[in-house]
């Protein structure tokens, strides 16, 4: 059930310690909040000097109230702090919001007092908001302990940023969005983004959760309360770009960013990931109305060729698919339309709007009602007539005929509700680009929940978050397996021996140090052999490998070459696997420091770094999901066949990215582990070469 956090947004009384009357410091701006509801709860301003504060008596310390406090406020200069919160859970405070800083943000000493002052809020049963953070506030209780308001709505706003938590408000507003509560994270000391997220999906009044967020800090934990919500997740996240091993010893290390293992994150736990304020309100704001696309297939409707073609190279950007109309749902929309439109996809009005209104939602609404439609797109004029009349820059009212301007707008404004009546009998989404979001006509859209959007790559972008993913089963992230014994020995031949005792299929091998050893292995199996020298971290690059030994002569003509040049420590002598129709990936886990093991799958073999042909998914991986992720390779037709060559055996490879990627996920003492390459073949999957980088 996760952590109780009742005593936090809905506490039986509230008191701010630091109010104050001068506006410049944050206990004012807190303290006038708290007053904007003072018949919800008692409401107690403390500071130290006495005397009033915004016209209310002060007391001049907790103890001085007289009555227990369920949630404390504190907003005092730093060295006040410890105290503080010691005079907040001696007064039976459940609750405390801590906005002072100097804590953790300023290095280990400052660390270190806010872990004091974290176990001393959780011995006494309570919890801490904080420090370093910008206050709470929630709507649906009426507790307003930040310095801005938040305009209610269905949003719960958890940020790290104060600055940007204000941004996003004002891009909201104009879509008629609002927030159930809003919690500044601070340096979550006590109350961690993973409570919160939790404490969210439990909110009846929450219908998604917008996170900005910087510091994780269990990402794992964050991925599966996201997944297991129930409720849409986006976030927005800075810092993606660097690299999270800048010293990594294996491919999959050094093609491993924080950006990718992010991406992964959200992409297993179905969270939508945004890059900007302007793209998380974009995405919200077309959650919002409940909506969702069960496929790919959109149907764009415009009222002029250029924006129907624009609209459509966006929708397929965006991963939609904008097919041609079958022929009974042209034969329906020319019923509907007049002779010079176009009803392949994009349905184009070709003008008609201007002559009849209301062809907009006719045509809409029997595009919603196609079952070969997923997501209506309506991009371009409309709102242009209503915008006219109402003095926000549309055409003259001269403009049009039948009737003239005034005429056009009332049926653009009757077509407007005509369409929320449309959209209302289905579940499919509909989304406007309109030349005039802010036109009485699209307004009355954006009231019933029909997002609008000024420029048509918002609304594509808007369809495809409301679009189910293409996902082998439903948004999730495994749970990592029990720990298993520690591997101790990071060398080749022990790497292997692990691997092959959780299922990784590998040719016949032997590990040699010696010519005689070298016989006596070749006489084990029978050739072609590879030779190996051990110990190097890019064999290929150094001469280490040699390929396609057809006997024992050649086997020690190419070791004599090899030892003479390199002097490795020890060899391998392994059998040569059949190399026809087959195809090379790697496979490789990364353990990162905030999200745990991370799986890497693409193209393999010495190209790997040059052609950065990869996918990410958090660890362990099962076999349906390592389907999807090899399936999503640029280079996936290779697995398919191309040029008269077979296809490669998926399930296979896919069966051999799970057991990598389980073995990897209980081993964590392993900070890099892959098989590269992984050759794929039309009868099975074979590893090739392996290698373990212990913490």
């Amino acid at each position: 059930m996760g952590r109780d956090l009742s005593a936090l947004f809905d506490p039986k009384s509230v008191a701010v310690v630091g109010a104050s009357d001068d506006p410049a410091k944050y206990g004012h701006a807190v303290a006038a909040q708290a007053l904007r509801a003072p018949d919800r709860r008692p409401v107690h301003l403390v500071n130290r000097r006495g005397g009033t504060v915004l016209g209310r008596t002060t007391a001049t310390s907790l103890a001085g109230i007289g009555e227990p406090v369920e949630l404390v406020v504190i907003s005092v200069p730093g060295p006040g702090f410890e105290a503080a919160v010691d005079d907040a859970l001696a007064c039976g405070a459940r609750a405390i919001v801590g906005i002072t800083a100097g804590f953790a943000e300023t290095g280990p000493l400052g660390l270190a007092r806010q872990q004091a002052i974290a176990d001393r809020v959780r011995a006494a049963g309570a919890v801490l908001v904080g420090p370093n953070c910008l206050g709470i506030a929630d709507n649906t209780t009426e507790l307003y302990l930040a310095s801005d308001r938040f305009a209610p709505g269905g949003i719960a706003l958890l940020s790290q940023s104060g600055n940007l938590a204000l941004e996003l408000q004002l891009r909201c507003a104009p879509h008629g969005l609002g927030f159930s509560r809003f919690v500044s994270l601070g340096n979550q000391a006590d109350v961690t983004l993973v409570d919160l997220v939790e404490d969210a999906a439990r909110h009846d009044a929450t219908r998604a959760i917008a996170v900005y967020a910087e510091d994780f800090g269990d990402g794992r934990a964050f991925a599966e309360a996201a997944a297991a919500a129930g409720k849409p997740v986006v976030l927005l996240t800075a810092g993606r770009g660097a690299a999270s091993a800048r010293s990594a010893q294996s491919h999959t290390g050094a093609l491993t960013t924080s950006a990718d293992v992010v991406a992964a994150a959200c992409r297993d736990a179905g969270v939508e990931l945004v890059a900007t304020p302007h793209e998380m309100t974009v995405v919200l704001a077309a959650l919002n109305g409940g909506r969702r696309a069960t496929g790919h297939r959109t149907a764009v409707c415009t009222d002029g060729g250029g924006h129907g073609a624009i609209a459509a190279d966006a929708a397929e950007a965006a991963g939609l698919a904008v097919p041609e109309l079958g022929p009974a749902a042209q034969q329906r929309l020319r019923t509907l339309l007049w002779e010079q439109s176009a009803v392949g996809n994009p349905v184009d009005l070709a003008g008609m709007g201007e002559q009849n209104p209301h062809s907009y939602g006719d045509t809409v609404g029997a595009l919603l009602a196609l079952d070969e439609v997923d997501s209506v797109m309506l991009t371009g004029y409309f709102g242009g007539y209503s915008a006219a009349t109402g003095g926000l820059g549309g055409p003259s009212a001269e403009s049009g005929t039948a009737g003239g301007g005034s005429a056009l707008a009332a049926g653009e404004l009757e077509t407007a509700q005509q369409m929320t009546v449309h959209a209302a009998r289905t579940a499919k989404p509909l989304v406007v680009q309109s030349m005039f979001p802010e036109a009485p006509s699209c307004r009355t859209l954006v009231e019933a929940g029909i997002p609008v959007f000024a420029s048509t790559e918002d609304a594509a972008r808007a369809l495809a978050a409301v679009t189910a993913a293409e996902a082998a089963g439903p948004p999730g992230v495994r749970r990592l397996p029990p720990a298993a014994a520690p591997l101790r020995d990071p060398g080749y031949h022990s790497v292997r021996t692990l691997l092959s005792a959780a299922g990784v299929p590998f040719p016949e091998a032997g590990e040699i140090t010696d010519e005689a050893q070298l016989c006596a292995a070749a006489d084990a199996f029978p050739g072609p052999y590879v030779l190996k020298a051990l110990h190097l971290l890019h064999k290929s690059d150094a001469g280490g490998v040699a390929l396609g030994l057809p006997d024992r002569p050649a086997l020690v003509t190419a070791f004599r070459e090899m030892h003479a040049r390199l002097g490795a420590a020890s060899y391998s002598v392994e059998a040569m696997a059949d190399l026809t129709d087959g195809v090379e990936l790697i496979v490789g886990v990364n353990r990162d420091p905030r999200f745990g093991p991370v799986a890497m799958v693409g193209l393999g073999g010495v190209l790997t770094e040059a052609l950065h042909d990869v996918a990410f998914a958090l660890a362990p991986v099962p076999a349906a999901r390592a389907e999807q992720l090899l399936a999503g390779l640029r280079t996936a037709a290779l697995l398919k066949g191309v040029r008269g060559r077979p296809a490669v055996d998926l399930a296979a490879a896919a069966a051999v990215i799970e057991r990598l990627t389980t073995l990897a996920a209980a081993h964590p003492e392993i900070t890099e582990i892959e098989v590269n390459p992984l050759l794929v073949r039309p009868d099975g999957a074979l590893a090739l070469d392996a290698r373990a980088v212990l913490t």
